[in-house]
């Protein structure tokens, strides 16, 4: 957990150019405002690095949706081992920790030695410390449940690492004051000097839709509705917005060239400043390998795309007509057949076209352009998080009015994609569904809207908890019921009876190192 260090940044363009080197920082680093812009940039740098080995096999391939075709892993078969160590390595997010933690520490030593370093920059800089510490506890959290809570940075041998576990709740807790702190700063920047940075670093919006989210999982509904409208609701011209036409350019101009009115947060790439990814060679459904992709989507996540895109195009698919409608985030947007073929029932497996496609419907992306980048947050996420707020902030029964708020968002993402309201938006109506149908509703939009982005999962396990269990065989046990076939499913229900098997183990060699460890109940 050493401390990450950016020694050379040539120009702000070529942020996250440069791999940073592991070591301490000596006493006589704090000097200037650089040093300290330096080492945040590690911090990034490191997040960036997770999205490939755990950002997405974490949040994709235990619900099933996605799964990796070249390597059945022991993650989407559910038969997880501390001795795992691809699948529950945590020190990165760790690392991202001790450069916030280190940043938090020692950026005033800048501002006191260099002049130009105001306390308006230095408290920007804490803002995107501490949005980067809430983000890594936050998906330690989601999960390994309780882990080690580190707040001291690692600079001398004097400092403790090894320490016990911390319980979820003050975690949460933790990092819901991080972001309170980093808000009460005042220096939280709606936006800065350049595009990719305002979508690639830590914004007050990307600080709002992280509390948002982790309300929304701590079950603290009100407080996620008030974080999601000061987005939705935002009156300043630097507020992203969500992207309303109904076509597929507008849907796949988030993910390419990315950076879009509708993101918030996500991580960034760009080709032209050496900076690429694995991304569309991970996803590409190239006919001549075998497989032809390491993550495809399976059967019966293809049936919900291909009966999406029935929906919309009725008739002229059935009679094989040229369409003359486009269904939006399906054929060539979040999802694609296999090259050469066209989407049909039945389809065994289907393909992320996120990553892979161009500003051009029928052409992927050339070598050229191998840097797509990976989002966190855009504002579909929170219209859909406040949906999920307003039917559970009432307890077992939302109030009709909170169900027609829930239903008016539901319909803003269907409208979105061309399809039909879900109902008349009319108190009388919205009446007539349960709290768990209207839940339904809420995680159907998040699974073909999300697709590939590393989310559903976590949406299901957050939905299956909420309200002490109360949906967990609908939302979460029925739902990986349906979509994983990496396990039988005896096994599969046998596993997800116990709560402990629904988050990671410690890694065998955490252990070791720190005998102040205790491993998750399910794998002792």
């Amino acid at each position: 957990m050493l401390l990450s260090l950016v020694l050379l940044v040539a120009s702000c363009s070529e942020f996250l150019n440069v791999t940073p080197e592991n070591s301490q920082v000596a006493d006589d680093y704090w000097r200037t405002q650089q040093d300290v812009e330096n080492v945040l940039i590690g911090g990034y740098y490191y997040l960036r690095s997770t999205v490939v080995d755990y950002l997405i096999p974490w949040g994709e391939c235990r619900a099933g949706l996605v799964y990796n075709a070249k390597s059945n892993t022991r993650l989407q078969t559910w038969q997880m081992q501390a001795s795992n160590t691809s699948l529950c390595d945590w020190s990165t997010f760790y690392k991202i920790i001790n450069v916030a933690n280190t940043v938090l520490a020692r950026a005033d030593e800048a501002c006191q030695n260099d002049e130009t370093y105001t306390e308006s920059a230095r408290n920007s800089h804490y803002s995107e410390a501490y949005f980067l510490r809430a983000l890594s506890y936050f998906y330690l959290v989601r999960n390994f449940r309780d882990v080690p809570l580190l707040l001291e940075a690692y600079q001398d041998d004097n400092v403790v690492i090894n320490v016990p576990k911390t319980s979820e709740d003050t975690i949460m807790a933790q990092i819901k004051a991080d972001i309170k702190a980093a808000l009460e700063t005042g220096a939280a920047k709606e936006n800065f000097a350049t595009t990719w940075e305002t979508k690639g670093r830590a914004t007050r919006w990307a600080l709002y839709a992280l509390m948002a989210d982790v309300c929304l999982w701590k079950g603290d509904y009100a407080d996620a509705i008030t974080y999601c409208d000061f987005i939705l609701n935002a009156n300043s011209v630097n507020a992203p917005r969500f992207m309303s036409t109904p076509s597929r350019s507008v849907f796949m101009s988030m993910f390419n060239p990315g950076n879009s009115n509708e993101s918030i947060f996500e991580l960034q790439w760009n080709q032209e400043e050496n900076q690429s990814n694995n991304l569309p060679i991970l996803f590409d459904n190239d006919p001549d390998a075998t497989p032809d992709a390491t993550y495809v989507v399976s059967e019966a996540a293809c049936a919900d795309f291909v009966n999406e895109y029935i929906e919309i195009l009725g008739d002229e698919f059935e009679e094989g007509m040229p369409a003359t409608k486009e269904s939006p985030r399906t054929y060539r947007a979040s999802f694609s057949p296999k090259e050469g073929e066209g989407i049909s029932r039945g389809m065994s497996r289907g393909y992320v076209w996120k990553y892979i496609g161009s500003t051009t419907e029928d052409k992927k992306r050339t070598t050229n352009y191998y840097d797509p980048n990976f989002i966190i947050y855009r504002v579909a996420d929170v219209i859909l998080m406040k949906a999920e707020a307003c039917l559970l902030m009432d307890g077992g029964e939302p109030t009709a009015q909170h169900k027609l708020e829930a239903v008016k968002l539901i319909n803003q993402i269907r409208r979105r994609a061309a399809i039909s309201d879900f109902c008349d938006e009319d108190l009388t109506m919205v009446e007539m569904f349960s709290q768990e149908e209207l839940l339904n509703q809420v995680l159907d939009q998040r699974k073909l809207e999300f697709l590939g982005e590393g989310k559903i999962w976590y949406d299901m396990l957050r939905m299956g908890r909420a309200n002490n269990n109360q949906y967990k065989n609908s939302l979460l046990v029925e739902q990986v019921l349906n979509y994983n076939s990496c396990a039988s499913i005896s096994w599969l229900k046998s596993v997800l009876t116990s709560d402990n098997a629904l988050f990671l183990p410690i890694m065998s060699t955490e252990l070791e190192r720190n005998d102040k460890l205790i491993q998750n109940p399910y794998y002792k």
